[in-house]
């Protein structure tokens, strides 16, 4: 008997695919996977009422803390992609591996996922199935099937689709991240309104100030309080989208070149991205900071390929590393008009001192103000010389040009 697993979900694409994996693959037992990370539960309670219905053999597993301590290490790596936080992209490779896994115990021969041929994710997904020896299915897109005509061919065979958690939007929601598209938010010049919203309200006058601790580069502590990293994100995704925190309206680029609008919430993302650099920037040297912008940029780039398994993200992160032994210590983030603003920092291994800093001291340590006229005169020598020389050969081509060319 051949087995095949799929990325299950409950929703018309997954539904679809179990009957076409049998009658147009050949497949003998089709068998689901839910993989939580941070969905609300009516998502799981949709995906097991669809199983029921469709008698399908139905695994949920529990990514939750795998995911948040992917999600943290993105933190360490300030990773984001065209201004927003990664969230989507880091789910799949958990997901996709929870899914792997399940398909080998059960003995599949097939691994299969709903995506279109127009997104991310299918790429997401194979990148970890394709290191197994699994057969790779993906009929929307190989059967070219459009919304039209999956909800004409459920109603042919009376399958359970219902309408979803995100009504006519396309809703996407995990830990850290939630992303809404599709309808009206398909144009780029229409304005949404509070509805598409669910994890943010609208911001206010009001404000509020919490500490965050960070050790090592990891959050660890909220106003004192030590969390586990599931329990912290949550407590700031409620805390911090109170206060209309982490609204992002993109658009967005994707991997196979399309231009897509995509709206996110991420209160706890933004919130933890906007601490840690603020705390970086206290500890790190100047040459460090810099630097480490570029290790970020790759990181966060393969990290929305859902490649995070790749060498080089290996390399990447033995630099983040040695950068975040020092990357200990508190922020206070102010939440204010929408916005989560460090406005306080604090660490033993500040790269700084308020005294050498200031204007009321003569000295900065051994070095006085006066030893600063030298570096001065130097500043922009380069830039004065060049300048005199453009300057002789314009007028001497004036002096030319005025004469004929003549002596």
């Amino acid at each position: 008997m051949t087995r095949v697993a799929l990325a299950f979900s409950g929703g018309l694409d997954t539904t679809v695919c179990v009957p076409l994996l049998e009658e147009e693959y050949g497949y003998d037992d089709v068998i689901g996977v839910t993989v939580d990370v941070g969905q609300p539960e009516s998502e799981f309670e949709e995906a097991e009422e669809t199983a029921e219905a469709l008698g399908l053999e139905h695994y949920v597993v529990d990514a939750k803390e795998e995911f948040a301590d992917l999600c943290f290490e993105s933190v360490r790596a300030n990773a984001t992609y065209q201004g927003y936080p990664l969230g989507t992209a880091l789910a799949r490779p958990v997901i996709a591996s929870a899914i792997l896994e399940v398909a080998q115990e059960q003995g599949c021969t097939g691994i299969a996922h709903g995506c279109t041929g127009k997104g991310n994710d299918q790429l997401r997904f194979e990148a970890i199935w394709r290191d197994s020896d699994l057969e790779v299915i993906a009929p929307v897109r190989e059967l070219g099937l459009t919304r039209e005509w999956e909800n004409e061919y459920a109603e042919e065979k009376n399958l359970p689709v219902e309408g979803g958690g995100g009504g006519k939007w396309s809703v996407d929601t995990n830990l850290w991240s939630r992303s809404v598209e599709g309808s009206e938010l398909e144009d780029p010049s229409y304005v949404p309104g509070e509805e598409i919203y669910n994890w943010t309200q609208a911001p206010s006058g009001d404000t509020e100030e919490i500490e965050i601790e960070f050790d090592e580069g990891y959050p660890v502590a909220v106003d004192g309080e030590a969390y586990e990293p599931v329990e912290l994100i949550q407590h700031l995704n409620e805390l911090a989208g109170a206060y209309g925190v982490g609204r992002t309206d993109s658009m967005e680029d994707r991997m196979l070149g399309l231009k897509v609008r995509e709206n996110y919430e991420h209160p706890a993302a933004t919130t933890l991205l906007n601490a840690h650099k603020a705390l970086e920037g206290l500890v790190l040297t100047q040459e460090e900071r810099e630097f480490k912008q570029l290790i970020d940029q790759k990181w966060s780039k393969k990290g929305y390929e859902g490649l995070v398994d790749a060498p080089l993200v290996g390399a990447l992160e033995g630099f983040i590393a040695e950068t975040q032994n020092r990357v200990t210590g508190t922020v206070t983030i102010r939440f204010e008009g929408g916005q989560a603003r460090a406005v306080g920092r604090d660490s033993a291994y500040a790269a700084y001192s308020a005294e050498h800093a200031s204007f009321n001291t003569e000295t900065v340590g051994k070095i006085s103000q006066e030893d600063a006229t030298g570096v001065a005169k130097y500043h922009g020598f380069q830039r004065r010389l060049a300048n005199e020389s453009i300057a002789a050969n314009e007028e001497e081509e004036v002096e030319l040009a005025t004469d004929g060319g003549e002596e």
